[in-house]
């Protein structure tokens, strides 16, 4: 999997998601390409994650959120939603990240151009 939100921003293509009024700890899910992503806000920061746990492609949106990691309900597994990066076994596969910009009180995801 890959962590987009390192793409060179000429290889993404950056999709309006929403008013910037997500409230700090709370989560949005939404698809795109139907592909499931969860928007969380800690810390007046934007991070997006695939909402999908590579262990068994369980939702992992509504998995435990502590920190800057999230649990996935289903066994356990553990992932950096700044990254993406699997910390936790079961999984050892790490999920897509994307990045989200604020701008002027809108949120913008990128995706890739090549998907």
């Amino acid at each position: 999997m890959f962590n987009y939100a390192t793409y060179p921003p000429e290889n993404l293509t950056f999709v309006e998601i929403g008013p910037a009024d997500l409230p700090n700890g709370e989560r949005m899910f939404l698809e795109i390409d139907g592909q499931p992503i969860v928007v969380f806000n800690i810390a007046g920061q934007y991070y997006a994650i695939a909402d999908m746990c590579s262990h068994e492609d369980a939702p992992l949106g509504d998995g435990d959120l502590d920190a800057f990691h999230i649990t996935c309900l289903r066994h356990g597994a553990e992932f950096d939603v700044r990254n993406g990066k699997a910390m936790t076994m079961p999984a050892v596969v790490d999920i897509p990240a994307y990045p989200v910009q604020v701008r002027e009180g809108v949120l913008w995801l990128g995706v890739p151009k090549d998907r």
